[in-house]
């Protein structure tokens, strides 16, 4: 059966605030949509004046540019959703998709709080580049945004991760990824890793082995440019051994049968009715 695709609209966006993905490398990647949408808004708000700038310049694009970051004062947010209100404002960051760790939260939550339309016009994001190319499980991945700088900020944080059944994907700089791959080394020593930088640019590059592997290979060859640091989801070996038992036992003691059944299936992926009938034995015991 084949995909309709519905026709973009010619002329000037409609009033609102629209999220636009800019390219992360190649501006081969800027959608025909983002250049329209960008076209048509008086106002748009971005990171940095002067990356936005020369990125306008190249399409030929003319609007007045409004810095945003995290720190922004809400009377800025306010003035940019009252603009949105009446005229098309756009949000971008430096490269890909806003809010994927880049400023956006807050002014978006406070526009639809506002009755504002937001309308995502999507495009590149380094996180979904790199899983697209790194050959590790994708049908369930965490984005975790930036490791902390810090040692052992680092290490709890993986930690707090560790159990999480999925790919977990993190962005990195290069003068820190050899730490990062260290600590990992030393929290999973056989998990697959993968390392993808230069996305979409000349020099792009994906990288997997285990983080030790890793680590060796960017202390021979320092790396360069912007980092998508990939781990795969835990090995048999790191599974905890699950007390069924145990966890039936504490949840009967709020809960009836089914609910406790039900409790456990959610927390260990076990067969609900096994458990089920598990939990009528502890019951009657």
């Amino acid at each position: 059966m084949a995909t309709e695709y519905p026709s973009i609209p010619a002329g000037t966006p409609e009033p609102g605030l629209y999220i636009v993905a800019t390219p992360i490398g190649n501006l081969g990647d800027m959608t025909l949509r983002a250049i329209g949408v960008l076209s048509g808004c008086a106002l748009v708000a971005c990171e940095d004046t002067r990356v936005t700038g020369k990125l306008l310049k190249h399409f030929g694009i003319k609007a007045r540019l409004q810095r945003l970051d995290d720190h922004a004062a809400p009377e800025v947010r306010a003035r940019i959703i009252n603009e949105a209100r009446v005229s098309p404002v756009a949000l971008v960051s430096d490269a890909g998709t806003p809010l994927i760790s880049d400023p956006g939260y807050r002014l978006v939550r406070e526009a639809r709080d506002a009755g504002v339309t937001v309308t995502s016009i999507p495009g590149a994001c380094a996180a979904v580049s790199a899983l697209a190319i790194a050959g590790l499980p994708s049908d369930r991945f965490l984005f975790a945004g930036f490791l902390p700088v810090k040692d052992k900020a680092r290490r709890d944080a993986l930690e707090g991760l560790a159990q999480i059944a999925a790919t977990l994907v993190f962005y990195d700089t290069a003068p820190r990824l050899e730490r990062s791959l260290l600590t990992i080394a030393e929290l999973w020593p056989d998990r697959e890793v993968a390392v993808a930088r230069e996305l979409t640019k000349l020099h792009e590059e994906c990288r997997s082995g285990t983080a030790a592997s890793l680590a060796a290979h960017y202390a021979a060859h320092p790396p360069k440019g912007e980092i998508v640091l990939l781990i795969g989801p835990p090995t048999a070996a790191e599974a905890p051994v699950l007390d069924a038992d145990a966890m039936l036992r504490a949840a009967l003691v709020e809960a009836g049968p089914g609910k406790a059944a039900g409790m456990v299936a959610k927390a260990t992926g076990l067969d609900r009715a096994v458990l089920y009938a598990r939990a009528l034995e502890l019951k009657g015991a």
